[in-house]
């Protein structure tokens, strides 16, 4: 027996004793791992301590899966038995390695205990989210970015941005990290980032993620307790944190707005399942080594909060799905509300604008020489400008398969249908929209999206899918099957073929019918004589009549502009 104890204890002195240092700790603070480098050291993590577990979770578009690792100070890794869980994200944009490099460390801690052990938290990070981004190493890619001496490149394989792909899942990593998600189910998130924009004096910003789409009790807690707490520990390890500096080509001294994070960013993703969500970004013109310190404090403070709060965040999360009720409204669009500003001790840089040595116009500068501390507004409150009614549910016919996997690789509860059956439902029909004329991310997207609505009985097969809104995803929903938010899935593109007549007809043959058709419809034949009175660019065209009376008829195809999404009332 005290031969084992001996052999047990001697192994985990050796495993204490071993050289644990990071590829960023070995070199002179400037160098950041490899991709190789990263997972070969979990790898030793995970075979040296009970603690940790590394684990594959699914594939990604490099054809290499994607990777979680865990600790728990109780060795047990069950997601369903946990008092508290946070999930970071790392490399999401290879180029900005901050989060690669702390987190290497910050699990190496846990695992020799050199940090305060959280107790009732589980710890999760995917090492890195980008992989075939992080393997394109290359030093250039972020020209303003001072240091490391390589990392990698922004977009993945297939050149997405993967911070512009939560909701609508083009990519393999997307599929995989809500899968993931969904698993873990975390109370916290973070994504690790660096900045761009303007030049000042902080190491650190952050994105807190807009508190008002959290929800108004979740929002508050998050806004009035939970945030502020974080930034005060931050400030005893002198760390000062600033609200995401969101200037680029300006400076920042008439103040600055409140990042919105839409469920297309990592945060505005998670936001929809009610977990408190964080940007850590670092500035980019800071050097490395103090870039990943604070990136590993701010991991530290954010564990060591939730694990102090584990049961007051998960009372809040539960009680905040009570907003969102049958009947109910919910806000599809916000915008900043100018009415209520704070006001930020900010330390920045005297600047302004010279002669530009290369084009001889002016050009932006800051003056390092010159630091300054001002106050400054901050627009961090959002108000909301339009609303939807919350349906019971929706019904999704099973042809729309694509959103139907989405739907339930998203955790989404949904009830077939097991026989024909008529019933009253609420259908849109697309009234007007705009698209973008620049490729975004792969889309064409639509924005200033407008519906008309009417009820109507109609019949489903069985197999079409009614989806109740009373569930955890409610907001997922509602965001993604309304056509008018942001970024729903109509405006990623989803249903454009609604957005093309597939009938028509032959006008000389239609001419005849057209006439039948108003002579047997006395109304619609006066509407149409008060339209050629009243328009005199219709009363010119005689291809717009014709058209005019075909889209009055019965002959006029119902599927088109029409939404293939419907919505039951209470």
């Amino acid at each position: 027996m005290f031969k084992y104890l001996f052999c047990f204890v001697s192994t985990a002195f050796c495993f204490a004793q071993q050289n644990w240092n990071t590829t960023f700790e070995n070199g002179n603070g400037n160098q950041s791992a490899t991709y190789e480098e990263c997972i070969a050291f979990y790898k030793k993590l995970d075979a040296a301590f009970e603690t940790i577990t590394f684990q594959e979770m699914g594939i990604t578009d490099s054809g290499k899966p994607l990777h979680l690792i865990l600790f728990s100070a109780a060795k047990n890794f069950d997601y369903t038995k946990q008092k508290a869980k946070i999930l970071i994200n790392n490399g999401i944009h290879p180029g900005e390695p901050d989060g690669i490099d702390a987190t290497m460390i910050l699990f190496r801690d846990l695992a020799l205990q050199k940090i305060a052990i959280p107790k009732n938290t589980l710890v999760a990070a995917i090492p890195v989210y980008n992989i075939d981004g992080m393997l394109n190493r290359n030093s250039y890619s972020r020209a303003n970015q001072n240091g490391p001496e390589a990392y990698g490149f922004r977009g993945n394989g297939r050149n997405y941005d993967l911070n512009r792909d939560f909701i609508k899942s083009d990519t393999r990593n997307s599929r995989s990290f809500q899968a993931l998600f969904h698993l873990v189910q975390p109370d916290v998130f973070l994504d690790n980032h660096v900045s761009n924009g303007a030049d000042y004096q902080y190491t650190f910003t952050c994105i807190a993620t807009q508190h008002e789409r959290l929800g108004e009790k979740l929002g508050n807690f998050f806004k009035n307790e939970m945030y502020p707490e974080m930034v005060k520990d931050m400030q005893k390890k002198k760390i000062d944190v600033i609200p995401y500096v969101n200037i680029h080509g300006a400076k920042p001294d008439l103040g600055y707005e409140q990042f919105t994070d839409t469920p297309r960013y990592a945060t505005g993703y998670t936001t929809l399942f009610n977990t408190l969500g964080f940007v850590p970004e670092t500035h980019m013109l800071k050097p490395y080594k103090d870039r990943v310190k604070t990136t590993y404090e701010f991991m530290v403070t954010a564990i060591n909060y939730t694990d102090t709060n584990w049961e007051k965040i998960k009372q809040v999360r539960k009680a905040n799905l009570e907003e969102y009720k049958v009947g109910n409204q919910y806000p599809l669009h916000w915008e900043i509300d100018s009415t209520k500003v704070s006001y930020i001790d900010f330390k920045g840089y005297e600047g302004g604008y010279k002669p530009s040595e290369l084009s001889g116009k002016d050009r932006l500068f800051y003056d390092r020489n010159k630091p300054f501390t001002k106050k400054i507004p901050f627009y961090g409150n959002y108000k909301p400008t339009k609303f939807v009614t919350i349906p019971k549910y929706y019904v999704v016919p099973q042809s729309q398969w694509q959103i139907i996997e989405l739907l339930k690789l998203n955790a989404i509860e949904m009830t077939p249908i097991t026989q024909n059956e008529s019933f009253e439902v609420e259908i849109y029909t697309i009234a007007t929209y705009q698209t973008g004329k620049n490729a975004y991310e792969g889309h064409y997207g639509h924005y200033n999206t407008t519906v008309t609505k009417n009820i109507e009985k109609m019949e489903f097969r069985a197999g079409d899918y009614k989806i109740s809104t009373n569930q955890l995803g409610i907001k997922y929903l509602l965001e993604t099957l309304e056509p008018e938010a942001v970024d729903s899935y109509f405006n990623w593109n989803f249903f454009d073929t609604i957005l093309q007549q597939k009938e028509g007809y032959s006008s000389y043959v239609f001419e005849d019918v057209a006439k039948q058709i108003l002579e047997e419809n006395p109304t619609l034949k006066q509407e149409f004589e008060t339209k050629k009175q009243t328009d005199k660019a219709f009363a010119e065209n005689g291809n717009d009549q014709l058209y005019w009376v075909y889209k009055h008829s019965k002959y006029f195809e119902k599927e088109f502009m029409r939404y293939p999404v419907y919505r039951v009332l209470e």
